[in-house]
């Protein structure tokens, strides 16, 4: 009898053990399965009809709170291509970080996104998430980095967000240390944004500061930034400059985008330029059908390439 109390004992606590952690942590699965059907035609091949993976993905992420305003965190996540099942790249290569909060600000350890392009480019490139085909061809984008280190500052100012890191060389020969800086801000339908990177080898710095803007007045948003990169294309400095503009309709959104690269150090007729015109319609608030053109202009150099695309779209969130 008092063997069977003390198990009964037993499993109370534990129970009330458990209640008491699972109260205080949260683990959510998420993703996106982003599909479309296109007609692409690159330089002067003939057009093809592709089934194309959007930046598809599957995450996990989760918090614990450590009491006293501390609190926990992690992100894994890895993507995949519907059309085939395969695994894009490294598992887990599109994140896996550990933070820590509070009153501080946020510490995060891992590997993750560079914030300077969620600060600039991520805004504005919004008719098909700045995935797939149309996404931006021109932007210096450095680069998604591991080993990082990051701090993002508390909010002392309402509606204000800084975040600096720093990626380790872990002794490699050559290597330059990652920097990456991005300041966000908004104030009211007004949506400002700035975003520095450094990183490279001994010799072969690369680098790149953009300025962000996008407003939104009822059923319209508009946007751009300009970009100023050093030695992306590994032949001088260059400018680039993005528009966009969006109008809502109801479940219907209406996309335009356009993008100008200049000309990359001395080297003439290197520029290029990117055209998008797209159409979403939102089933709901996690699935919507879409359809876009997508065209990429060289101006003779080589850089960039010819390219077109006419596409229709299935995109799920969970």
């Amino acid at each position: 009898m008092e063997n069977k109390l003390l198990l009964v004992c037993v499993v109370s606590g534990l129970a009330t053990l458990s209640s008491g952690t699972l109260a205080q942590s949260s683990v959510s699965v998420y993703g996106r399965l982003n599909v479309t059907v296109e007609s692409q035609k690159n330089g002067a091949n003939d057009a093809v009809w592709v089934e194309q993976n959007n930046s598809s993905r599957i995450g996990f992420k989760g918090t614990e709170d450590l009491g006293g305003g501390l609190r926990a965190g992690f992100q894994i996540e890895h993507g995949f291509s519907p059309d085939t099942g395969v695994a894009a790249g490294t598992f887990w290569g599109r994140q896996s970080e550990v933070n820590l909060g509070g009153s501080f600000g946020l510490l995060r350890v891992g590997n993750f996104t560079s914030e300077a392009y969620f600060a600039t480019a991520d805004y504005i490139s919004n008719h098909n998430h700045d995935t797939g085909t149309s996404a931006d061809a021109l932007y210096a984008y450095l680069g998604r980095s591991g080993n990082k280190l990051a701090y993002r500052l508390p909010s002392v100012v309402q509606n204000l967000s800084i975040e600096g890191s720093v990626s380790l060389t872990e002794g490699a020969a050559n290597a330059k240390r990652h920097y990456d800086v991005a300041v966000n801000h908004t104030l009211g339908g007004l949506q400002l944004g700035l975003g520095y990177e450094s990183a490279g080898s001994v010799g072969a710095t690369q680098s790149q500061i953009a300025v962000r803007g996008a407003y939104t007045a009822g059923p319209v948003t508009v946007g751009a930034y300009v970009q100023r990169d050093k030695n992306y294309l590994a032949v001088g400095s260059r400018n680039n400059v993005r528009v966009s503009g969006m109008y809502v309709l109801g479940s219907n959104e209406f996309h335009l985008n356009f993008g100008i690269a200049g000309d990359t150090g001395s080297l003439e007729d290197s520029g290029a330029r990117q055209l998008t015109v797209g159409f979403n319609h939102n089933l709901s608030k996690r699935t919507k059908a879409y359809a876009f053109y997508t065209r990429k202009d060289d101006d003779g150099a080589g850089l960039y390439g010819d390219f077109k695309s006419l596409a229709i779209g299935l995109r799920h969130n969970f």
